[in-house]
Parts: structure tokens; sequence; C-alpha cells
């Protein structure tokens, strides 16, 4: 009989239609107390060190209270209320204590470091003896070798952290919920795409108002900026998204800067507490880079490659908006609608022409086709609770008919969801005796929502961005690691975790993946041959100028994570100064974006953004081989999957990429792929 509170139900998948915010908390003292009690039956036990009283007693406890802590913050971000943040926000602290206090246990640090020196440990299986070289690192990390005084300062650091980091976000979501424009004429709209202009009145009767609503969620903001032709309009809604969560945006409450700042200092101190000089070290312990400067490096040489082509494409886009637009001098607001001008008369198309062909039933067809192909799996839809009835849910098997994994596809944007892209685990695979759990993902885009009885029609870069989150999805879903802590991402070098969905996306540039998931909206007809050429040409179209982009996040980034205590240049500034060295595009002085950074503030990217551009070198790199051998080759994406995406982290990053490539990683194939080579 399933438990009466659903949070305590781990016999099946989270009963998402039953849990409500009052589950929370009594959900959260059981699980916390069970974990406490296996790390004292560990620490407790006087017998020699093994795997069978060191690790497995722990394995249920830690995985139950994951899974359900996962489907809180789950919900906390899809379908936020009042309540249900208050219930997250309650239980947040007493979380981050628990594994505060388990990453400074002395005794299971012992425990762990006895294990380790055991004939026992040569024993094990690889994906066995990681788990415990991690557990080790993470000890150590945690501060469990600190004196008192200094792990006690260590655990209020990470609880002041965690809560700030969830603050950020609801900054961030509450200021970009709270804003709305509402257009009374039609013809203020001029430009703007039909289906979003339908949207935006079916958004204004919603509320119980005329005319047309405007919203900073992206499916409303970013087509306004592409092809708005009133400038005013698109002005007024770049600031609004430029200063969301800050000083200069609409209420106070929701400013960021302080939180920001107070983020920084706690990084500074923790990094201090473990004997790092800068925050930056600390972070790349567990990654693949060996050092801030190796980053740095890499960010630099990449800078002054792409660096020519984006001043290239800036002249260009310059001048066409002089000569063609009337702009004498290219605003921030114009960027994006003065690019898509280019774009179609270069190439003879506009991004919204092309989505009249990516209906949502024909692109999911198509990508699950391309899984069932490369990977030989079958994916079919199934029935489970969820969170929204636009949720769906489907179920991966092996040509067998044997459960390798299920996921849930999360894809409209709607109030009260987060905005972005992203993949989360809900269930992680392991072995508990003869049983082996399934993993689960959870797998949430922002795209525009069907409207007037049509289906979603998904833009080109909706369906880049679909496949980069299942490629995510994948390496959670097809591992074959049983072990706790290294299966599908769990343990993953944070700059390798990008490598598979950096992967998926080379597959929507390729006309037998692509022309198989097509159909106009009004014909039914499948995209033209002439017409994905055009696209093709047209798709290295300023990256250049998108190159520098994510260079400049990247910098600003470990640049500001390697400052010293004592030398703290104000985020502001040192952004500014980043850009002076790497930008060729303008920005505002009001733009305060980066208190919206959420990768680096409030996720998991910080002292790592730069993983985005070390992927491609790997995903860039990976995808050649598809390239040599046939794009749809089941021989070479078994080896892909077989080698990368089984793996987890059951091993370092590196082996399992040289495993499957032949060679460490070069990156001449991304260069290739950015049309940044010396022909082009």
């Amino acid at each position: 009989m399933p438990n009466e509170n659903p949070l305590l139900d781990f016999s099946e998948l989270p009963r998402f239609a039953s849990i409500r915010p009052e589950h929370v908390t009594p959900a959260m003292e059981a699980l916390l107390a069970g974990a406490r009690a296996a790390v004292e039956r560990v620490t407790g036990e006087t017998a020699a060190p093994s795997w069978a009283n060191v690790v497995a007693p722990t394995e249920t406890p830690l995985d139950e209270l994951d899974r359900a802590w996962t489907a809180v913050h789950h919900l906390n971000v899809v379908v936020s209320t009042p309540e249900m943040r208050e219930a997250y926000n309650a239980n947040l602290p007493r979380v981050t204590t628990f594994y505060s206090e388990l990453a400074q246990d002395l005794r299971l640090y012992a425990r762990y470091r006895e294990l380790a020196s055991t004939p026992q440990f040569a024993t094990l299986d690889a994906a066995s003896r990681r788990v415990i070289e991690n557990a080790l690192r993470d000890f150590r990390l945690g501060g469990a070798e600190l004196p008192a005084a200094e792990k006690a300062r260590l655990k209020t650091i990470h609880e002041e952290v965690a809560q700030l980091a969830a603050k950020f976000d609801e900054n961030v979501l509450d200021s970009e919920n709270a804003w709305s424009l509402f257009v009374e004429n039609e013809s203020d709209l001029d430009g703007v795409p039909q289906d979003v202009i339908v949207a935006a009145r079916a958004a204004a009767q919603a509320d119980g108002k005329d005319g047309f609503k405007l919203t900073l969620r992206y499916p409303s903001y970013m087509p306004v900026m592409q092809y708005a032709n009133q400038r005013a309009l698109r002005a007024t809604l770049h600031r609004a998204y430029a200063t969301r969560s800050s000083e200069l945006g609409a209420d106070p409450k929701w400013d960021n800067t302080g939180i920001v700042a107070r983020i920084l200092e706690l990084r500074r101190e923790e990094a201090k507490l473990l004997g790092m000089a800068n925050y930056a070290e600390l972070s790349l312990v567990p990654k693949m880079a060996q050092s801030p400067r190796a980053v740095l490096d890499f960010l630099h040489d990449l800078a002054c490659r792409a660096k020519p082509y984006a001043e290239r494409d800036f002249a260009a886009l310059t001048e066409f908006a002089r000569d063609e637009l009337g702009l004498e001098k290219l605003e921030p607001w114009d960027l994006a609608y003065a690019s898509e001008k280019l774009k179609a008369q270069r190439h003879s198309f506009s991004e919204q022409e092309v989505k009249r062909y990516f209906p949502e039933d024909r692109v999911l067809a198509g990508l699950f086709r391309l899984i069932e192909t490369i990977y030989e799996v079958e994916i079919d839809a199934a029935v489970a609770e969820t969170w929204h009835p636009d949720v769906h849910y489907f179920e991966i098997r092996d040509r067998m008919g044997a459960l390798q994994g299920a996921f849930y596809l999360d894809l409209y944007a709607r109030a009260g969801k987060q905005s972005g892209a992203w993949m989360d685990d809900a269930i992680n695979r392991r072995r508990d005796g003869a049983r082996v759990q399934h993993p689960v993902a959870y797998l949430t885009c922002n795209f525009s929502a069907p409207v007037g009885g049509k289906p979603a029609y998904f833009t080109h870069r909706e369906v880049v961005t679909l496949f980069h989150e299942f490629g995510h999805g994948l390496h959670q879903l097809l591992t074959r690691v049983d072990v706790a802590g290294v299966s599908g991402i769990q343990g993953v070098e944070w700059d390798a975790v990008e490598l598979p969905s950096q992967f998926m996306e080379n597959f929507t540039w390729e006309w037998d993946v692509l022309s198989a998931m097509t159909s106009h909206a009004d014909t039914g007809a499948p995209l033209p041959r002439s017409l994905f050429d055009r696209m093709l040409a047209a798709k290295n179209f300023q990256s250049g100028m998108a190159t520098m982009r994510q260079l400049e996040f990247g910098l600003f980034d470990m640049l500001l994570h390697t400052q010293a205590p004592d030398d703290r240049i104000p985020p502001l500034v040192l952004r500014d100064a980043v850009r002076r060295e790497v930008a060729v595009t303008p920005s505002a002085p009001y733009d305060r974006s980066i208190y919206a950074f959420g990768h680096i503030f409030a996720g998991g990217y910080a002292a790592g953004y730069y993983s985005y551009k070390w992927a491609e070198v790997l995903s860039a790199d990976a995808f050649s081989l598809f390239e040599e051998s046939g794009v749809l080759s089941p021989v070479v994406g078994g080896r892909f999957r077989d080698e990368v995406l089984a793996r987890g982290g059951s091993r370092p990053a590196l082996e399992s990429f040289v495993a499957f490539r032949g060679r460490p990683p070069q990156l001449d194939a991304l260069l290739r792929h950015n049309g940044m080579t010396a022909s082009s």
C-alpha cells in the first residue's frame, strides 16, 4: 500500500499528482533522520572496513533523500507557488546542513580512508573504486580535515550560499513574471510573427484585458526583438529584460546586487578556509581542467582565433543596418532585429519561415527515430502522474524490450515556471540486491505552447535546444553503471557534462535527420532541400559574434572567481573590462544582465562556464567520427553509447573520450564547424 506521504513512497515514480507543500517537512524530517541513522551505523561498525559495511549501508537512505528532495526542488521551479516555495525554503537549510555535516564527518572519512587502504579496494570494479576516490576528495573539499571552528564556519557558509542561490532564482523568476506590456493596437506589433500576436492576444484575454500582452518569457520576448519594426518597442523590452532582478528593475525587493556580492564574498572565504588561493581553484578540483590559468589560456586562445571573424560579422551588420535599415548607429535592441533582416537578405529565408515546417509531433518523432537508429533502443509514450497537463512521459527500452530508463517532457513556457531549458535527474540508476533501479530524467524547455487548437511549432533554434537537452537526458538514461554516485551524469566532471548535449546538436544540421521531422503548417509538405541548403549556408552566420559572446561569459566567470580576497573588482566593472577585451557588439549602460546570470550564481557553473566551449571542442571532435563513418551509423552510435554515455562518471571523462575517438581531443573540428578556418 502506498505511503500516505507521497514523498516517502519510493515503490514507483514520484506521485506528482498527490504531492502537496504540507508533505515536504514531514518527509524531509523522516528521510534526514533515516540518513543520519545509517551514518551512525557505519561509523559505529567495529569490523574491518569493506564495501558492505562502509558504502552499502548509506546507499538506500541517501538515494531516497535525493529522490524526494529532487522532486520538491523540481516542483518549486516548474510550478512555483507561494506555498511550495515556502516549504522548499524552510527545508533547504536542513538538507544543506545534513550534506555539510556528512562531508565533514571525520568518523566516516576515516572509514573510507581505511577502506581505500585495504586489499579489497584493489579487487573492486572501476566504478566502485571511483566512488571511494570521489568520496575521499569530497571529504577534503567539505572540510573534514579542518579544525572544529573552521568546520562550523564552512557549514554555515554552505547553508547561507544555498539560501542565497535559491533567493537569486526566485528574484529572477518573480521580476520576470511581474513585468508585462499591454499593446493596444496591432499595428504597433508590425513585423511580429502572427502566431506570437495570437498568443499575445490570448494572454491579454486571459487577464481580462483588450489588446496584446507581451512578457519577458522567451517565446514572447525574443520574436519581438527579432521582428518588431517599431524600434521603441524593442528598446522597451530590451531594457526590461536587461534589468531583471537588479536595482534598475521593476521592484527593489527583487534586486540581486547584494546577493551576488554576498555569494562572492562567501565563496572567497570558503576557498581560503580550504587552503585555496581563490574559488576558481576550488571549483576546478573535480573538473577536467588543471588550473584557472589553463582555462584562461584556452579562452584567450580561442578568443584570438575567433575575434577577427566576429569583427567581420559586426562590420557587415553595421553596414547593412546603415544602408538598408536606416540605422546610423546599432543599439543593443537593434542587434537581433538587424541580424534577422541581414540573414533573410543573404540567405533568402527567415527563422519564422523555417518554423512553419517544425510541428511538435513531427519533431519529436524525428528525434526519437534518430535516437532509436543510432543507439538501437525504442522510445514509447507511457502513463505516469505529472505536475501539469502539458507534461508527457516516455520510456526507453532496448531492442529486446528491457527497460533502460524513462523521462518526463515539459516543453512549454508558462507562468510560475523558471525560464531556460535543462535536464535534471529524477531517479539514478543503481543496483539494490537483485533489483536494478532504472534512471529517470526531467527534460524541461520553455517553447511556445499550442494556441487556438493548432499544434505547437518550433523554430530551428528551439529544435537545437531540444536536441541539446536530450543529449543530457541520454547521458542519464543510457548508463550501464550500477553503482550509485557514478551512474548517469553522477560523478562526471562538470566541464564534460556538456559533451553529450552539444554532440546531439550536430544532428540538427543533417539532411537525413532534419528532413524527416518536417511538415509545413499549411501544406503538410516536407522541408524543401533548397531551403535546407540555405539554412546550412547560414549555419555559421555570425558564428564569430556568437563565439565571442560565449567567451565573454566564460572569461567574466573565471576572472570573477580568480580574484583574491583583497582584490575585489565590482562585478559590473569586471564585466565591462572583459567586454573591452573581447566584445565587438554594443551594450547598454543600464545592462544588468549579470544579476540574472543563474548559471554561475544559482546553478553549478561557478568558475565553470567555460565548460560550454570546452565541451564544444569535445562534441565537434566526437561528431567528426560520425561524419567520417555516416551520421546515422549504429556502429559508431553504439561505440559512443558504450564508451561515453554508458560509462557515466565511472572513469575520467578524458579516458571515455579517448576510448571512443581513439585519440585526445583536437580543436580543428570545432573551428571547422563554426566556419573559422583559413578558407572561410
